[in-house]
């Protein structure tokens, strides 16, 4: 299962998830967010579904399980 971001609720102010990924699944989107940063997604093809990003993420929410 991979993981995927709610841009609502990204602040897009760290790159941490960028920054820590290990497969550089997380990509960075030309759409802004609601707080005129530009979006995060993960490309579930790539991701590994190793969890780092949800850890690493300071906003609750940000950052879930995807549902297949």
């Amino acid at each position: 299962m991979a993981y995927k971001i709610v841009t609502d609720n990204c602040l897009s102010l760290c790159n941490g998830c960028v920054d820590i990924c290990p497969v550089a699944c997380i990509k960075i989107d030309t759409e802004v967010n609601i707080n005129g940063k530009n979006q995060y997604w993960i490309d579930s093809i790539d991701c590994i579904d190793c969890g780092i990003c949800l850890k690493i993420c300071p906003v609750v929410g940000a950052i879930v399980a995807e549902e297949k």
